[in-house]
Parts: structure tokens; C-alpha cells; sequence
């Protein structure tokens, strides 16, 4: 058997465990991009019809963050525009899902890619230019200094740009409801800028679809992993990007207090059966 073959074994063994619709797209991707040859950085980015401003998000990413080599992940979620060619136009490696399944798949995907790909930390940000791409410098630094595993962006520490008066509602009531259910102060539960240790990302349970912001970020907490939160900036979607994917702010809000509560309930449920097994183990 050739070089080329075993290393073609390898990544078709390394891709069985993924869902079917994920299998092909990510053995290409591994193929154009092999595992473990990575830079120590990876910046996950979920994007579903964002022609109009993921090449400048991505190009915008700083090549080094904490003194360490970037790389950038994209993952399309089955765009029906120019998304792909535009991310690799900003120097992102891609990898395309052909249909659309939900940001949360979207990111489970691209932590699985960058760890893969031998990232110790993750970051993510959104394609939709409302976040400073600056910033993830004071996100991932306390993650490659040993403070935190989990730092959590925040535009109510920070500056919130934004317009509309009930996404800032909700993201206040939110904060407070989170904060009560983990026993921490989190100001934003719903912030796409973020950075973890890669570690973290494969010792969560990740369960939603859509909603994954919140689901980590309660899990994570909730397993005992250091989170905290840093000031960051949120402003409007720019000139010519795709309008908000979320629907109206009422349905939003029930299901993002639906991924809140449901984690919140499982993370407790596996915390008890935690316990009864150590008091079992060493009774």
C-alpha cells in the first residue's frame, strides 16, 4: 500500500464516528489540510450565506495571538452563495457541508476539525463582521497563560453598538438566569466571540443544534472548568450583510431559554449521577 493510500485509510477511519452528512466534506478537508499539522490556534467560524463580509472577517484575524500561530476554520453550512470562495479568498481553510444543519452541528464540527488539526486553543467569532477580530488577542491570552479555560466574551463589560432594544433585554435577563442556574456571574451567555482550550471542547456534552452558545458555556462551568469573562465590542451588522438568521426576538428568546434550561437540567442530572458513583466507589 502506498504513502498515499494509508494516509487516506487513516482519514477515513478518523472521519467514521461523524454523522453521515459530515463524512466526505471533512475527510476532504482533512486530505487538503492533514491532521496534526496545525497551527496551536484555531479560530472556528460558523457561516451560512455570509458572501458579503466573511472575507473580510477572516482576513481580519490576526496571524499570531498570545505569541501563538493562527489558523482559520470555516465552516459553511450549506450556503447557497459565494461563502466558500470568499472565506478561502480571506485565507480560511473550508470546509463545505453541502446542506444546511444548524450552527450548532456547525461548531461541534469545527472543534472536532481544529483538534484534529492539533489546536490547543479554539476561538470562535461570527462571519457577520459584528465582532472586532482585535480582540480574540485579550480571549485567547488567558488560556494560553493558564488563568481559564473558557473565556467568554462581553459587550455588556464592554460596548454594545447594537440597536435593538430587546436583543439588549434579553441578554440581560439571560445573563442574570444563567448566572443564577451555574452560580457565577455571566454577564452575556449569548456572545459568539470566545475562546476555550481544545481540551475543554472535547470534555463537554454538546447536544444542541442551534443554540450551542449557551450549551457550552453552562456545561462548562457546570463541570468545574475556570470561566470567565472579558470586555469585548458588538456593533450592527455592516452595510450589505445578510440580515439576522435567528427569526423574531420573541421565538428566539423561548428557544434560547429552551438550550438554557435543558442543559442546565442535564448538567445537573450527570452531576448527581457523578457523585453516587464516587460515594459508591469509595463506600
Amino acid at each position: 500500500m502506498t504513502a498515499a493510500s494509508e494516509r487516506s485509510v487513516s482519514i477515513d477511519e478518523l472521519v467514521a464516528h461523524l454523522r453521515p452528512e459530515e463524512r466526505a466534506p471533512a475527510a476532504a478537508f482533512l486530505s487538503a489540510n492533514p491532521p496534526g499539522a496545525g497551527a496551536p490556534v484555531a479560530v472556528v467560524i460558523p457561516a451560512y450565506n455570509e458572501e458579503p463580509t466573511v472575507r473580510e472577517v477572516v482576513a481580519g484575524i490576526p496571524k499570531e495571538l498570545a505569541g501563538l500561530a493562527v489558523e482559520v476554520i470555516v465552516v459553511n453550512d450549506g450556503s447557497s452563495d459565494a461563502t466558500v470562495a470568499e472565506a478561502e479568498a480571506g485565507g480560511a481553510l473550508v470546509c463545505d457541508i453541502p446542506v444546511n444543519r444548524g450552527q450548532g452541528l456547525i461548531f461541534m464540527l469545527g472543534y472536532w476539525l481544529a483538534r484534529t488539526r492539533g489546536a490547543q486553543v479554539i476561538a470562535t467569532t461570527d462571519a457577520d463582521g459584528q465582532y472586532d477580530e482585535l480582540e480574540l488577542e485579550q480571549l485567547v491570552e488567558p488560556i494560553v497563560a493558564g488563568r481559564a479555560d473558557f473565556v467568554n466574551g462581553s459587550r455588556r463589560l464592554g460596548t454594545e453598538l447594537t440597536t435593538d432594544p430587546m436583543r439588549h433585554a434579553g441578554v440581560i435577563f439571560f445573563g442574570k438566569l444563567v448566572s443564577l442556574l451555574v452560580g457565577q456571574k455571566i454577564t452575556d451567555p449569548a456572545c459568539g466571540i470566545r475562546a476555550f482550550s481544545a481540551e475543554l471542547t472535547g470534555a463537554v456534552t454538546l447536544e444542541q443544534t442551534q443554540y450551542q452558545t449557551s450549551e457550552i458555556l453552562i456545561s462548562s462551568a457546570m463541570m468545574g472548568f475556570r470561566v470567565i469573562e472579558v470586555p469585548t465590542t458588538m456593533r450592527d451588522r455592516p452595510d450589505g450583510a445578510t440580515l439576522t438568521k435567528k427569526g423574531p426576538n420573541l421565538l428566539y428568546g423561548m428557544r434560547f431559554a429552551r438550550a438554557v434550561l435543558g442543559t442546565w437540567r442535564r448538567e445537573r442530572k450527570a452531576a448527581r449521577t457523578r457523585l453516587v458513583s464516587e460515594k459508591t466507589q469509595y463506600s
